[in-house]
């Protein structure tokens, strides 16, 4: 595998996130405290958090939290489950099981970068497949019919989306599936928004429950909003798939944090209640967005994301977005994440784009100082 470039976003982050003081363009859905999350746990949970100890848990996961992750699915068992250290980690070993050099993947653009620089770094065949606005971002199916070789062995897709916010169409997803099962090919399915979609109508099965080939990776840190606990997992009918993962994680992590996994336990259980209270701030959250840029239509395009926690606003300045979002940053303190951050080597990005957050608390703060900088700019 040849050396991997740097994680434009996270190095972005990494100079940003914990120095900018309105987050304006968090990925995750706002976070709960230890008392918070153990206030949802039941008598049997809360025993169990009470007597964990600091010990090693099992490479796979413990058998508990796994029967507990394939309780949202429909058809799987903890059998199908392999867990890891975050989502990073499942992606990055599902990769490396799923491709060898020669292999051609498809990835849809744009996305998480890890989703694309991965499969180019060890297969070296990736076709990607654009995701438009004029199309409202969803995928075409006659597009990645286009895209198939005869050595593709992955497909990558990410519903709801990053940066867009986007979900598939019922019928596109099925027919994503149908496409794979006729032809043996893997379907990666990165589902870590799972669950906040503003229509209910508009959630999509999970890869796993679907066909042998389907794999849904998912994680506590997104639709949660529990980061800090970096659990994450994998979930597949394909056992051979996951015992090599599995192998590759003996090389990472080794294994989770005990005190993690009985927490993670507890919100999985909890899932609704986190889920409605989730849902229920990214809707406020976009209400007042969208009176934002309401009030500043010269500036900016916005369209309310289907699910998730991030949309993909459209600059209109003559500035750019670059420049835009710089200035955001260092003269008032409100980071957005422009689409610089999020170009692919496969096909080009709108670059008049910036992802904003809508699953944080306290965005009014980051709104006044937004309008301030414009009411100055």
């Amino acid at each position: 595998m040849t050396t991997l470039p740097d994680f434009r976003l996270e190095t972005h982050f990494s100079r940003w996130e914990f120095k900018a003081r309105h987050h304006m363009t968090a990925s995750d859905a706002e976070t709960m405290t230890m008392s918070a999350l153990l206030a949802l746990a039941g008598p049997e949970d809360r025993d169990a958090w009470d007597r964990v100890s600091l010990g090693y848990t099992e490479t796979w996961g413990a058998p508990a939290l796994r029967e507990t992750i394939a309780s949202t699915y429909d058809t799987l068992s903890g059998a199908d489950i392999l867990t890891f250290a975050g989502a990073e980690e499942g992606l990055y070993c599902a990769m490396l099981a799923l491709l060898a050099p020669g292999d051609h993947a498809i990835v849809t653009v744009p996305n998480y970068q890890s989703m694309e620089t991965m499969p180019v770094a060890i297969a070296g065949n990736v076709t990607g497949v654009a995701l438009r606005p004029e199309n409202r971002w969803q995928p075409d199916l006659d597009d990645i019919r286009a895209a198939l070789r005869p050595e593709t062995k992955l497909i990558a897709v990410n519903f709801p989306n990053n940066p867009t916010g986007v979900i598939a169409d019922q019928a596109t997803f099925r027919g994503l599936v149908d496409l794979c099962a006729e032809r043996g090919i893997h379907l990666f399915s990165d589902e870590v928004y799972r669950g906040l979609e503003i229509d209910p109508g508009k959630r999509l099965p999970q890869a796993a429950d679907l066909f042998d080939k389907g794999i849904s990776l998912n994680v506590m840190s997104k639709a949660y909003g529990l980061p800090g606990l970096r659990i994450g997992w994998i979930a597949s009918r394909d056992h051979a798939l996951l015992s090599r993962m599995e192998k590759m994680k003996h090389y990472l992590s080794i294994c989770n944090a005990r005190p993690s996994e009985v927490l993670a336990s507890i919100a999985l259980k909890a899932r609704e209640t986190i889920f409605s209270r989730n849902r229920a701030l990214c809707a406020e959250n976009m209400a007042k967005l969208g009176a934002f840029f309401a009030e500043h239509p010269h500036l900016y395009e916005w369209t309310e994301p289907d699910g998730g926690c991030v949309a993909f606003a459209r600059y209109l300045g003559k500035d750019g977005v670059e420049e835009h979002c710089r200035r955001l940053v260092e003269e008032k303190g409100v980071l957005l994440l422009p689409s610089s951050l999020f170009v692919s080597d496969l096909l080009p990005v709108p670059m008049d784009r910036f992802r904003v957050g809508v699953g944080r608390s306290n965005i009014d703060a980051g709104l006044e100082a937004w309008r301030e900088f414009l009411a100055t700019a």
